[in-house]
């Protein structure tokens, strides 16, 4: 059984992920931002501002199996309505917040058995939304640095990235609101569904475990068809 550290543990796809690798008999660690979950079982919680500019870890055990960062952001505006803080706000969390966990967890990362780290970016990214540029432009980095990454942290430590569409999370709450909004979301996928938390958390445990030894540097596209398929 591996040891994983989950930042942004406590809600949506981080809390469904942490649950699942702890369900597997992982050691998970997890943080929070502001309030501190009670509901899930096997998993260690510490509170983390990933904002902070001094990024403290003093929880890390001597070697990890692997890192996930989940905090992101939902930001859907024009263009013309969005100020330039804005996107420096998203970057900061979305981009400097990995890379920052990432360079304090490589020396406990590359001390554990296969080794890897998933990120996390937007089907957006590639396919091209209205209103979707202040999200897309951090997500965007984040592809770029998962394989550069994965380059240079090669063979020891393996980097992938997660490109989901939306799913039904406390993140995505506003755009399914409604059954409505719901439905309306659910048919622009070729399965005709909205994902859950539990569809990513998935394909994080499988890319953190020993199935995916062959895979890095990938983004893997989990969003019910949205990418690739026109029906």
């Amino acid at each position: 059984m591996g040891t994983y550290l989950i930042i942004g543990a406590s809600s949506g796809i981080g809390k469904a992920t942490a649950s699942l690798l702890a369900k597997e008999g992982h050691n998970v660690i997890g943080t929070y931002n502001t309030t501190n979950p009670t509901n899930i079982t096997g998993v260690d919680f510490y509170q983390l501002n990933i904002l902070d500019n001094t990024l403290d870890l003093h929880f890390l055990p001597e070697s990890l199996d692997g890192v996930v960062y989940c905090p992101g952001s939902i930001n859907l505006l024009p263009f013309a309505r969005i100020k330039p803080q804005d996107f420096l706000d998203d970057y900061n969390l979305q981009v400097i917040g990995a890379i920052k966990t990432i360079q304090t967890c490589l020396k406990v990362l590359k001390k554990g058995t296969n080794p890897s780290i998933v990120l996390f970016s937007t089907v957006a990214v590639q396919h091209g939304f209205n209103f979707h540029t202040q999200v897309a432009a951090s997500k965007g980095a984040i592809e770029g640095l998962t394989k550069s990454l994965a380059a240079e942290l090669s063979p020891t430590i393996r980097v992938n990235c997660i490109a989901p569409s939306i799913t039904q999370t406390a993140l995505a709450s506003k755009l399914l609101s409604s059954d409505a909004k719901l439905e309306a979301n659910a048919q622009r996928h070729p399965l005709k569904k909205v994902g859950q938390a539990i569809d990513i958390a998935h394909m994080v445990a499988f890319l953190t475990s020993e199935k995916a030894n062959w895979i890095t540097g990938q983004i893997i596209g989990v969003d019910g068809g949205m990418s690739t398929l026109k029906i």
